[in-house]
C-alpha cells in the first residue's frame, strides 16, 4: 500500500505576490517621506489594500521594516551587477553612490525600529554590510583597472564616506547636499593626469658676460 502522499507547497498566488510587492514599494515611500505619517496604515493606503492584508504577509510592525530593509539592499546589489556593463567606470560608481543616498532616506525613516531589528539579528547587519560591500568592490575594482581611479583607497572607505556623507545633516533638503558631496568626493578619487613639466633649457650664452660697450 503508498504511503501518505508528500505534502505538496504550494507557490503563493500571483495577486499575493502583487500585493506584497505593492506594499513594499509603498512603505519605502511613506518611510522616505517621515514623519507623523509613517504609520502602517499609511502605508496600505498608499498601497491600496486592508491593513488586514498588510498584516497578513507583515504580522509585525519590524517584520515589515527588515523587508523594506532586505529589499533595498538587494536592489542595490541587483544595480551594481548591471553597472558592472556601463561605458564608464567612474560613472557607473557614481550612479550607484548616488542610488544609496535614496536607500539611506528610507532607512532614516525606521531608524529607530531598525535599530531594534538590526540589535536582535546580527544576521541583518552582517547581511546588508557584507552585500553593499561587495557592491561597491566590484563597481571600484573595474574602475580601478581601468586606470580612472586612485588604488588606495578600499571598498569600506567609500561605504563609510558614504555614511557619514549621508547622516552629516538631517535638516530638510539634505539630499541635495549629500548629492553634492558624493560628486565632490567621486571627483576626487579621479586618478589625475600627470602634469608634463617642460624641460628648462639654458638660455643661449647663459652664465656670459654681456659685452661691454665700445
Amino acid at each position: 500500500m503508498a504511503g501518505p502522499s508528500p505534502e505538496i507547497v504550494r507557490k503563493p498566488r500571483a495577486d499575493a505576490v502583487r500585493n506584497r510587492e505593492r506594499v513594499l514599494e509603498a512603505a519605502k515611500a511613506v518611510f522616505s517621506a517621515g514623519g507623523s505619517e509613517a504609520s502602517l496604515e499609511a502605508v496600505a493606503r498608499q498601497a491600496g489594500v486592508g491593513i488586514g492584508t498588510l498584516y497578513r504577509h507583515f504580522p509585525t510592525r519590524e517584520a515589515l521594516y527588515e523587508a523594506v530593509y532586505r529589499r533595498e539592499v538587494e536592489q542595490l546589489g541587483d544595480l551594481a551587477e548591471q553597472l558592472q556593463c556601463a561605458p564608464e567606470p567612474v560613472e557607473a560608481l557614481r550612479r550607484w553612490l548616488r542610488a544609496n543616498v535614496e536607500f539611506v532616506a528610507t532607512k532614516k525613516g525606521m531608524v529607530a525600529a531598525l535599530a531594534l531589528v538590526a540589535h536582535g539579528s546580527t544576521e541583518l547587519h552582517a547581511y546588508s554590510f557584507d552585500r553593499l560591500t561587495k557592491a561597491i568592490g566590484t563597481l571600484l575594482a573595474r574602475a580601478v583597472a581601468a586606470g580612472v581611479i586612485r588604488d588606495d583607497i578600499s571598498a569600506e572607505d567609500v561605504l563609510r564616506a558614504l555614511i557619514g556623507m549621508c547622516y552629516m545633516h538631517d535638516q530638510p533638503g539634505w539630499q541635495t547636499t549629500a548629492l553634492r558631496l558624493l560628486d565632490v568626493f567621486v571627483d576626487g578619487l579621479r586618478v589625475q593626469p600627470v602634469a608634463k613639466v617642460a624641460s628648462a633649457k639654458p638660455a643661449k650664452n647663459a652664465g656670459q658676460k654681456p659685452p661691454r660697450n665700445a
